[in-house]
């Protein structure tokens, strides 16, 4: 048992997961966690849910959110915890992230479809099970399960590498919030900022100059981080006196393939959590 750690980030259905948060919760418990962070993509929408069966378990529950940013061209994901789920004006910002996010795939799914590949956005949102209005969202894990169903490719990774990822066929990169503005939303909900999966940037130079706009700590420790990334990012977040956390980006399992990595294979020690709490709104 691994009851003193915890993995702090997981996606659930509420985003682009395969898992519901309740299912998400119970996986923790079976992996011998302390708890989980819920961090969907742009939204909140699954922390009730996971905290309701968190409680019933045992199992720490911290609410999160994964905000979607740009700088320099480049995709760069904000992590916030322990925000306030209730708070107007934050989940209004997170509403118009995600008009972002569905405008993104429509573009996608064009690009798709001069290639040849016909998805329609009813496809997706049947595939995602998104009704309109729900403050849910649908993301390219969605449109690369359609790709293979559809018998276009033959893994996620597949998808990723030739449509959906950074410099993909089919990749599109919208106007989006900076990385800046994210930390500061996260600030005024009362939150931690964490900078998501740096080394799957690309770009350290970027990486510092991130920091200095409010960022609160590092997810040195993920799923596709080698052991000499993670020890660097540990070392950049000493360094600057951040917080470092780990998480597996578990999205589920979509063809029997596990995206990113199973609850539980990055994990940090419950203290974390004190050290995140305590930064709240700085």
């Amino acid at each position: 048992m691994n009851g003193h750690y915890l993995d702090l980030h997981t996606h659930t259905s509420a985003s682009d997961g395969t898992r519901s948060p309740a299912e998400n919760v119970r996986l923790a418990r079976e992996a011998g966690l302390a708890g989980l962070a819920v961090t969907d993509h742009d939204t909140v929408a699954g922390i009730a849910e996971a905290m309701e069966e968190g409680k019933r378990l045992g199992v720490i529950v911290v609410p999160g959110v994964e905000i979607s940013t740009v700088a320099k061209g480049r995709d760069i994901h904000v992590l916030g915890y322990y925000i306030d789920t209730h708070c107007p004006v934050f989940l209004d910002r997170l509403q118009q992230l995600r008009q972002v996010r569905e405008k993104r795939n429509e573009l996608m799914l064009a690009k798709l479809r001069e290639l040849g590949m016909e998805i329609s956005m009813r496809e997706l949102a049947d595939l995602a099970s998104k009704a309109s209005g729900e403050d849910q969202t649908v993301g390219r894990p969605h449109i690369a399960e359609l790709l293979i169903r559809k018998g276009y490719v033959g893994t996620m990774e597949e998808a990723f590498d030739k449509y959906l990822g950074s410099g993909g066929a089919a990749y599109v990169n919208p106007p989006r919030i900076h990385p800046k503005e994210a930390i500061g939303w996260i600030h005024e909900a009362g939150g931690t900022a964490v900078l998501a999966h740096p080394g799957i940037y690309h770009d350290d130079e970027l990486v510092e100059e991130i920091i200095p706009y409010g960022l609160d700590g590092i997810e040195a420790f993920h799923s596709d981080h080698s052991r000499e990334e993670e020890n660097k990012y540990e070392r950049l977040a000493a360094r600057y006196g951040l917080v470092v956390t780990a998480g597996s980006d578990y999205h589920g399992e979509r063809r029997g393939e596990v995206f990113h990595g199973p609850i539980g294979n990055r994990k940090v020690d419950r203290s974390v959590l004190e050290r995140l709490q305590k930064r709240r709104g700085d």
